[in-house]
């Protein structure tokens, strides 16, 4: 393939409930798609993070200019495109993950289309469908919580993850486990919210029996977090400090996590994403696929991720409804506790025309050949 255009498109699509983490409150999905176009077919992706830099460092202006200046060059220059070849080529450029993701995803997304071949089937899935679990923010009281858990499990959500920070954890999970007993899978994500010093105050989370206690501590912080694990009984899940497969293979090695987020964004797509899958099934540590509040571009792929034979865990790959009245693809909806893995050529969806026009708040290309 060689590369004829790459756009931008700047959506906002407002979320049906505000989402609050530990980082702070989202009102709606602010971000952009990528629109890749070569001689042999087109592509598309979605970038991950927010218009400020609170989950990562990385940020949607910051990630244009990026793409702008540096990745869509190196990718253009390329004799022969394809996904396989970017990431050497894109090497170069130190960090950005998210933003190459994007590059990525959007020319595998094309170089698949082109050869009539699924995502999933060239990852290497070996299910037709997911489990699907769902993650609910911090909310202002307790009654509000269990409320909108109940209808989550009402709904077929097969695991509950509770965002969690100092002064909302104890309360939550211990109400949560109570009304809804011991049976129920529950989990809980800190995003990086506390320090080593409150260890003994985490421990107090063993009584729970928790899947996992996500990112408690500061991110790239593997040290302080293997010197957590050793007090607690709830495996520490590792989501922000975890780049690529090394980084995956040292935190196993160090005990610093005994479960594994895969956010193919986070780690520079999904070919690294497969990489952190093999490692952590090499050392027989459980992975599961973490969400981005991401459409329906977004989360077609990690639907096919999730696929892989390592994904042992329930992810947060809910369905279209959980955070938006209507997305801008056809919606993925929940059945049976499980959402459809696409079968579709490359990522397996596309913008709806309509939908996207309306949620469109800019298009800008950033290479023409």
């Amino acid at each position: 393939m060689k590369l004829e255009r790459v756009e931008i498109v700047h959506v906002a699509i407002p979320l049906v409930t505000p989402f609050r983490t530990s980082f702070g409150t989202m009102t709606d999905k602010d971000t952009f798609l990528l629109h890749v176009v070569t001689d042999e077919a087109e592509g598309w992706s979605e970038f991950a993070a927010d218009p400020e830099p609170r989950y990562c460092s990385e940020f949607t202006a910051g990630a244009e200019l990026v793409l702008r200046d540096f990745l869509v060059p190196r990718a253009a220059a390329l004799p022969r495109l394809t996904a396989a070849a970017l990431g050497p080529a894109l090497a170069g450029v130190k960090g950005h993950e998210l933003a190459k993701a994007a590059l990525e995803t959007a020319v595998l997304d094309a170089e698949l289309r082109s050869y009539g071949m699924p995502l999933a089937a060239y990852l290497g899935a070996v299910r037709d469908r997911v489990p699907a679990g769902v993650s609910v923010g911090i909310k202002d009281s307790v009654p509000a919580l269990l409320d909108d858990v109940e209808r989550y499990l009402a709904e077929g959500y097969v695991r509950i993850k509770l965002k969690i920070e100092p002064g909302w954890d104890l309360a939550p999970v211990r109400a949560v486990r109570e009304r809804f007993g011991a049976e129920l899978p529950l989990q809980v994500d800190a995003n990086t919210a506390y320090t080593l010093a409150d260890a003994e105050h985490l421990r107090r989370l063993d009584e729970f029996g928790l899947l996992l206690i996500e990112e408690p501590l500061d991110e790239n912080n593997l040290y302080a977090h293997a010197r957590l694990q050793q007090r607690l009984a709830t495996p520490v899940c590792l989501d922000e400090s975890l780049h690529n497969a090394r980084d995956t293979a040292s935190a196993i090695a160090l005990d610093a996590c005994r479960v594994v987020n895969i956010k193919p964004a986070r780690v520079g797509g999904y070919l690294e994403a497969r990489r952190v899958h093999d490692v952590a099934s090499a050392h027989g540590v459980p992975v599961w696929c973490g969400g981005m509040l991401e459409t329906g571009i977004g989360r077609a792929p990690n639907l096919a991720l999730a696929a892989l034979p390592g994904f042992t865990l329930p992810g947060d790959t809910s369905a279209s409804a959980r955070y938006f009245a209507e997305d801008i693809t056809e919606p993925f909806v929940l059945d049976d506790g499980h959402l459809p893995v696409p079968t579709g050529p490359g990522i397996g969806v596309e913008p709806l025309p309509d939908a996207l026009r309306r949620f469109t708040r800019e298009r800008r290309d950033l290479y023409v050949r």
